[in-house]
């Protein structure tokens, strides 16, 4: 594994354990919001920093052209969506891309809580520029 890779695989490893204990505990057919609540309580118990619902802007050549919002963003570094569907599709992970990609941020994870068993990945912006953040 490279560094790149590891860099924050403490941080995605820890969101996921607390997303397994959500889904363990309330199990698939809810509704996304009801996922978001009761995961945000999870990460807390956790230790974990978090902004829920993080306003973010949208980057087309260098120019803002809108927000979306990101479900998480933790640890000031890793942006979090969930989804509650009977099964992920290519479409999500596109989007959840498209979204580091549009923010410029490095790692992301993309979780769904409506299959029977808990669904992740996670997902490397590949345009990433750390000059950019700076």
């Amino acid at each position: 594994m490279t560094d790149e890779k590891m860099k924050f695989e403490d941080i995605t490893r820890r969101i996921i354990g607390c997303a397994m204990k959500v889904h363990s505990t309330l199990g698939n057919g809810f509704q996304e919001v009801v996922y978001q609540r009761a995961l945000a309580l999870e990460m807390s118990y956790d230790g974990l920093s978090f902004e829920r619902e993080k306003e973010m802007e949208i980057f087309y050549r260098g120019e803002s052209i809108g927000t979306r919002r990101a479900d998480f963003f933790v640890e000031g570094c890793i942006m979090v969506e969930l989804k509650a569907l009977t099964e992920l599709q290519d479409v999500h992970l596109a989007q959840a891309m498209n979204y580091l990609e549009a923010n410029n941020m490095e790692v992301g994870l993309l979780i769904n809580f409506g299959a029977t068993s808990l669904q992740f990945k996670r997902v490397h912006n590949k345009k990433y520029s750390e000059e950019m953040n700076n």
